[in-house]
């Protein structure tokens, strides 16, 4: 007992309260007496609104997921709520959730809590994808909105979304301000765990249908689906929310050749079949791309347990399946969209792209060439949601983007939105196949068109109290001594997105960057490398972004490129002692 910090002991006791479950009683008393390090790791600090929201494991304490956490949580936003609209009585929400274990239980605490504080809440009657969860908020009128997920991370992991009245993730201020509103709660005597249940209404199939024929207006090639109707998908869900609406969404787009991986319909927390329930992990889809070849099918695609992330695999010039990253993704579905939008006479010129300052500048070539306007945000889609929601009515978005398989199209969703990617994916497949070409050539095509760009990313994982410190000492060191070359190629351009500057090393100036603050470093060279730094704001990790560029001047030089690229990556990697 004397290994664990005076603080957290005092914090643990709290949860000794008779206010607090037997089974939480006693699960901390146990931790008490047997397990010092684990007692710690669950109390030194209380769960806070990230990139990404509430996120964490699952277990007792206050820097845990459980019914405490959550519902605090929900009492502070409750409460936030009331502050930032004292004269409307009518104060709705929305609330979804997706397979992970505990989240159906989540999702009624937090109805629960919402309902007791004279909140009318809808409650998706069984899980459902993210993007359906922002578009209903916008649907029903919603002043908030929750989905309860932890995305792609392990299963002893979940999380608490929270959505503002635009149907996008909150962003500063109200983020901040509603964990001080939870912070202001000194006692869980003060959360509303139930009453008024009249104030909780079930949602279902009646908002699916509404969703999903928002999304076909979308559609640009109906011909070009039309004649190639029985091109072969597989599609797997990975056990979670997909399976619910992206097959659906398909047969209702015309496509209907979809092929299943039934053992990974099964919606379970557990994952079974998969290490990591991630489609930017090439395992996640391995028996999606084994079932493909075995069924001779054109496409794969995954989408992660809350269907708000994609990843798709194609037929490369050799007929074997390879992965496309989020980047790759991105580019293809942006180019599609802008040359149809083209073709179709829809430009203007008051159309806009958006991708965050992580994404491929391939977009923003791509945006340029097509006379449309392109925004560079923060990582996090909620920023790309938030220059939607400045620019409705004055702009029109196309749509927007992020180098981890995200990405929306229109503007009926205001997150990150798999079914309707997922859609957007197969019909760009069915019209480059009109034009007798594969995804994969598509994809040959941009480059050589627009010039060859390769992205990579490094994540090192820092668990627990030492992670998180660990990760703040390599940031403070790498702001303090700023990297003056990489590879090679002098650095020009340093950009500080916690001090909001950046720091012009050829002519020793200094600009304002106009974006909110977030602890990122960039760095670009004169050959135009880019290396980008910053912890993640829902998992104990520190991730590195590399985007380097490479001349290509015609298909037969790609894989010449492409091992450049790669080699330029992988040096910068060693030269940082990253490895």
């Amino acid at each position: 007992m004397n290994q664990i910090e005076p603080q957290i002991m005092d914090k643990a006791r709290v949860w000794l309260g008779s206010n607090f479950d037997e089974g939480t009683r006693r699960e901390v008393k146990s931790l008490m007496d047997n397990n010092p390090k684990e007692l710690t790791e669950c109390f030194y600090r209380t769960l806070e609104f990230g990139t990404g929201g509430l996120r964490g494991i699952m277990g007792v304490g206050t820097n845990r997921m459980n019914k405490y956490t959550v519902g605090m949580a929900t009492q502070g936003l409750a409460n936030y709520l009331k502050k930032q609209f004292p004269d409307d009585n009518d104060i709705k929400v929305t609330i979804a959730y997706d397979c992970r274990n505990n989240s159906r239980f989540f999702a009624e605490i937090t109805a629960g809590v919402f309902a007791a504080n004279g909140i009318k809440a809808y409650l998706f009657e069984s899980l459902r994808p993210t993007p359906e969860l922002s578009f209903a908020i916008r649907h029903f009128n919603c002043k908030s909105g929750i989905v309860i997920t932890a995305s792609h991370n392990p299963k002893e992991y979940n999380g608490y979304k929270a959505y503002w009245e635009g149907g996008g993730q909150v962003v500063p201020p109200h983020d901040k301000n509603i964990i001080n509103e939870v912070n202001h709660i000194n006692s869980i005597d003060e959360v509303k765990f139930s009453g008024n249940a009249e104030n909780i209404r079930m949602i279902g199939e009646d908002v699916d249908e509404l969703y999903l024929n928002k999304l076909k207006n979308l559609s640009l090639s109906p011909e070009a689906i039309a004649k190639h109707k029985d091109m072969k998908i597989v599609y797997t869900p990975l056990h979670g929310t997909g399976i619910k609406l992206v097959p659906q969404f398909l047969g209702k787009l015309g496509f209907t050749n979809i092929v299943h991986v039934p053992e990974q319909d099964v919606n379970d927390g557990n994952f079974p079949t998969v290490a990591s329930p991630n489609p930017e992990e090439a395992s996640a889809l391995k028996m999606a791309i084994d079932k493909a070849v075995a069924e001779n099918a054109d496409l794969v695609m995954a989408t992660d347990p809350d269907a708000d992330r994609i990843g798709i695999a194609v037929r490369d010039n050799n007929n074997r399946f390879v992965l496309l990253n989020g980047n790759q993704t991105a580019s293809i579905i942006t180019y599609y969209l802008l040359r149809k939008w083209k073709e179709n006479g829809k430009l203007t010129g008051n159309e806009y792209i958006v991708k965050t300052i992580v994404t491929t500048d391939l977009l923003t070539v791509i945006a340029e060439h097509y006379g449309v306007q392109h925004y560079n945000v923060l990582t996090g889609f909620k920023y790309i949601a938030d220059v939607i929601h400045k620019n409705e009515g004055k702009k029109t978005f196309i749509c927007g983007g992020e180098e981890s398989y995200g990405f929306l199209i229109g503007e009926y969703v205001r997150d990150k939105d798999a079914v309707m990617t997922g859609g957007m994916i197969a019909e760009a497949a069915a019209w480059a196949k009109e034009q007798g070409k594969t995804l994969y050539q598509l994809l040959l095509d941009i480059y050589v068109e627009f010039g060859f760009f390769k992205e990579g990313l490094l994540s090192l994982t820092k668990k627990g109290k030492e992670g998180v410190e660990e990760i703040q000492r390599m940031m403070e060191n790498f702001r303090q001594s700023p990297l003056q070359s990489i590879d090679g190629s002098q650095v020009v351009l340093v950009k500080d997105f916690m001090e909001q500057e950046c720091f012009d090393m050829i002519s020793d100036l200094h600009y304002t960057m106009h974006l909110p603050k977030s602890d990122v470093l960039q760095f670009v060279t004169v050959d135009n490398t880019i290396l980008s730094i910053r912890p993640s704001g829902t998992e104990p990790k520190i991730k590195f972004y590399f985007g380097v560029r490479e001349e290509l001047k015609d298909i037969a030089g790609y894989e010449n490129a492409n091992t450049a690229a790669s080699e330029k990556i992988n040096r910068i990697i060693e030269e940082l002692k990253l490895k």
